[in-house]
C-alpha cells in the first residue's frame, strides 16, 4: 500500500512539473515571438481594456506565470494611470489571474481523482482544500481594499505620511491585537473598522462576515468529507480533523484579545500534521505594514518524494551560530536567547517540495522558501517548519526571460557564467540554493525569542532588518564553515547575492516587500563598502578578486555579529537600519551617496527598460 502511494506521490509531482512546463510555455512564446499562440495575453489586455505592446505583454505574462505585479504596476505608471486607476486595474488584474489558475487547481484536483490517485482519503483533502481556497480567493479582493486601500491608507493621510504618528496612533489607541499573556502581539488576525470617528479593532468575524462565514462553511464541509475516511498511510485523518476543528474556532473567534490564541491552537494543531501533503493557512503578514494583518494565504505544499531528510544545512548554521555567540559577551539573558533559538532549531521539520494548490493572497506572489510558525510560543513548544520549493525556483529561474537591463547592468561576462550555471549545474544549483534559501530560513530562527519582534518593533521597522538577518544567516554558515565540501560554490554563492542585492532596488515602490528591499540596501553597502561594487559614469563594476572576497567574509562577519549583539538587546530595528538606510519622502533610500546614486540610476533604468527583451543572447546558447 505505502509503495503505491509514493508511486502515486511521484506521477502527482510530474503532473505538477508538467502543468508548470506547460505555463512557462507563454514565456517561450513571448521570446520567439509567437504572437498568435499569446491568446491568454490578448483576451487578459482587453479584460484591463488597456492597448497591447511589447512592455505590457511581457508585464501580463510575468503578472500570470509568475504571479508578480512589480512589473505590470511599472507599466501602468509608464501609461499615465494615477493611483486610483492602478489600483483598480492591479484587482482587475489579480482576478483574471485568479480565475486563469482556479482553472489549473481544478484540473489537479480532477487528474488525481480521475486517475485514482492517492486514496480516497488524499483525495479528500485535495478536494476540501480546492473547495475552501475558492472561498478564500474571493475574500482576497474586499480584503485588499478594506486594509490595504482603505485604512492604510486613510491612517497615513490622518498623518501626512509620517508612519511614526500613524504607530504612536495605534498604539494610544490600543488598536494592536493582544497576544500571549496580554502583551501587544507581533500580528493580528482583525481589522480596523471606522465607527463614528474612531476605529475600532474587530475580528475577520464581524469585518468581513460574509466572507468569512463562507470560508467556515467550506471547512466544516471539509471536515465532515475526511471524517467518514480513513488514512491508512499516515494515520493522521484525526490530526488533519483537529487542525481543520481549530481553523473552524479561530476563523468563528469574534474577540480580539482571543484571536492570537485560537490561532497558536491553529498551529499546534498543524505542527501535528507530518504527511507529505502540507496545508498551508494563513500565517505571512508582510502586506500589512501597520498591523500586521495575517494575510490570507491557503495552499497545499507538496513533498517531493525522492526528498531525503537531512541535517546537513542546520549543522553548519549551528556551528556558525556558536562562533558568532562566543564573541558576544555572555550573560544569563544572552544565554537563554541563544539557547530557546537553539532548542528551535532542533525541533525543524524541513519539507522540500513544491506548491500544488494555492489561493487567496498567494496569487499575488509564492514564496520561494518559509519557515512557519511565526508564533515563538509555539516553536517554543512545538518547533517550526521549513518549507523549501527547490524545483519549482528553478523551473521558473531556467524558464524567465533575458532582459536588456540585466544585460546593461551586469555585463555579460557575469551573465554567461550564471546562465551556464543554470541551466548545466542542476546539482550545484540545488547547493547554492540549499545555502541561500534554505539557510535564509534557518536564519530567521536565530537571535530571536518570544518577545524579540513586539519589543523590536517599536517604529514598525523589525521585518526590514529580519530579512538580511536571515540570508546572512545563511551566508555566514557558508563563510565560517570550517570543511570545505562547498568551496567550490563561492563563486556562484557571491554571483547569487550580487544578482539578490541589485535586483531587490526594482522593488523599492512594492509596499508588501520592502523587507527585501531594505535587505538589498544592506547587502549593497557590503559589496560597495569592499569594491566588489563599483559605480562610475553610469557603470556598475564587479570585481570578485580574491583579496575583496575575504574582505567581503570579514564585514559579514563583523556586521552579523553586531546585529546579532542587537538582538539580543532587543533593540528597535530602526537603530540598526539607519546605518545603511534612511526613509526619504516614501522610500529608504542609502546613507553612502555612491551607493544612493546606483540605486537611483538602476531604478530609473528599471522604470524605463525593466520590461524589454534581451535580444542579443539566447537560452540556446547554453541548453547542452
Amino acid at each position: 500500500m505505502n509503495e503505491n502511494f509514493l508511486n502515486d506521490l511521484v506521477e502527482v509531482y510530474e503532473y505538477l512539473d508538467l502543468q508548470k512546463n506547460n505555463t512557462n510555455k507563454l514565456i517561450t512564446y513571448l521570446e520567439n515571438e509567437e504572437y498568435e499562440k499569446l491568446a491568454i495575453i490578448d483576451k487578459f489586455a482587453k479584460t484591463l481594456d488597456l492597448e497591447l505592446d511589447s512592455n505590457l505583454r511581457l508585464a501580463l505574462v510575468t503578472r500570470l506565470v509568475n504571479l508578480r505585479d512589480d512589473s505590470l504596476v511599472q507599466v501602468l505608471k509608464k501609461l499615465g494611470k494615477n493611483e486610483e486607476e492602478v489600483i483598480n486595474l492591479q484587482e482587475k488584474a489579480y482576478c483574471f489571474v485568479r480565475d486563469f489558475w482556479h482553472e489549473k487547481h481544478k484540473s489537479t484536483v480532477e487528474y488525481i481523482k480521475n486517475n485514482n490517485l492517492l486514496t480516497p482519503f488524499y483525495q479528500a483533502i485535495f478536494e476540501g482544500v480546492y473547495k475552501v481556497g475558492l472561498k478564500m480567493s474571493s475574500w482576497q479582493s474586499s480584503w485588499t481594499a478594506h486594509i490595504i486601500n482603505g485604512v492604510n491608507k486613510e491612517l497615513l493621510n490622518m498623518f501626512d505620511g509620517d508612519e511614526t504618528k500613524v504607530f504612536e496612533y495605534l498604539k494610544k489607541h490600543k488598536l494592536f491585537d493582544l497576544g500571549h499573556n496580554n502583551i501587544e502581539a507581533d500580528r493580528s488576525y482583525s481589522a480596523l473598522v471606522k465607527q463614528k470617528d474612531e476605529y475600532k479593532s474587530k475580528a475577520y468575524i464581524e469585518s468581513f462576515k460574509e466572507q468569512t462565514t463562507a470560508v467556515v462553511d467550506a471547512l466544516e464541509e471539509f471536515e465532515e468529507a475526511l471524517i467518514e475516511l480513513e488514512d491508512e498511510i499516515y494515520n493522521q485523518k484525526w490530526d488533519y480533523i483537529l487542525y481543520i476543528q481549530a481553523l473552524i474556532k479561530a476563523f468563528c473567534e469574534n474577540k480580539t484579545h482571543l484571536l492570537v490564541e485560537r490561532w497558536a491552537d491553529v498551529d499546534r494543531a498543524w505542527m501535528k500534521i507530518k504527511s507529505p501533503v502540507q496545508i498551508g493557512h494563513p500565517l505571512e503578514y508582510y502586506e500589512d505594514h501597520f498591523r500586521k494583518a495575517v494575510a490570507l494565504e491557503w495552499d497545499i505544499r507538496l513533498t517531493n518524494p525522492h526528498f531525503a531528510q537531512n541535517d546537513h544545512r542546520v549543522n553548519k548554521i549551528k556551528s556558525a551560530f556558536a562562533k558568532i555567540f562566543d564573541n558576544v559577551e555572555q550573560s544569563d539573558e544572552y544565554k537563554a536567547i541563544y539557547n530557546f533559538s537553539l532548542k528551535s532549531l532542533d525541533k525543524v521539520q524541513l519539507y522540500v517540495g513544491r506548491p500544488a494548490l494555492f489561493f487567496g493572497a498567494e496569487f499575488n506572489g509564492l514564496f520561494s522558501a518559509q519557515v512557519v510558525p511565526n508564533d515563538e510560543i509555539v516553536s517554543r513548544e512545538e518547533g517550526k517548519k521549513i518549507f523549501a520549493f527547490s524545483d519549482e525556483i528553478l523551473q521558473i529561474s531556467r524558464a524567465k526571460p533575458f532582459l536588456k537591463l540585466s544585460q546593461e547592468i551586469f555585463g555579460q561576462e557575469l551573465l554567461t557564467k550564471d546562465r551556464e550555471f543554470l541551466f548545466n549545474e542542476t546539482d550545484k544549483w540545488h547547493q547554492v540554493y540549499d545555502i541561500s534559501t534554505i539557510g535564509h530560513e534557518y536564519g530567521h530562527i536565530l537571535w530571536c525569542d518570544d518577545e524579540t519582534e513586539t519589543l523590536m518593533n517599536e517604529t514598525g521597522n523589525f521585518k526590514n532588518i529580519e530579512e538580511f538577518k536571515a540570508t546572512t544567516g545563511g551566508l555566514i554558515s557558508f563563510f565560517l564553515d570550517s570543511e570545505d565540501d562547498e568551496k567550490e560554490l563561492e563563486e556562484q554563492v557571491l554571483i547569487d547575492l550580487i544578482k539578490r542585492a541589485v535586483g531587490l532596488i526594482g522593488w523599492m515602490e512594492v509596499d508588501e516587500v520592502q523587507p527585501y528591499y531594505c535587505e538589498g540596501l544592506i547587502h549593497l553597502n557590503a559589496l560597495f563598502t569592499v569594491d566588489i561594487l563599483d559605480f562610475e559614469n553610469e557603470k556598475l563594476i564587479i570585481d570578485l578578486n580574491e583579496s575583496k572576497i575575504e574582505a567581503l567574509k570579514k564585514w559579514y562577519v563583523e556586521n552579523y555579529t553586531a546585529l546579532a549583539k542587537h538582538y539580543l538587546d532587543k533593540k528597535d530595528a530602526s537603530l540598526f537600519l539607519e546605518r545603511f538606510a534612511k526613509k526619504e519622502s516614501k522610500y529608504f533610500m542609502p546613507t553612502d551617496s555612491k551607493i544612493k546614486a546606483f540605486v537611483e540610476f538602476y531604478f530609473n533604468r528599471y522604470k524605463e527598460i525593466g520590461q524589454e527583451l534581451d535580444k542579443e543572447d539566447k537560452k540556446s546558447n547554453y541548453i547542452k
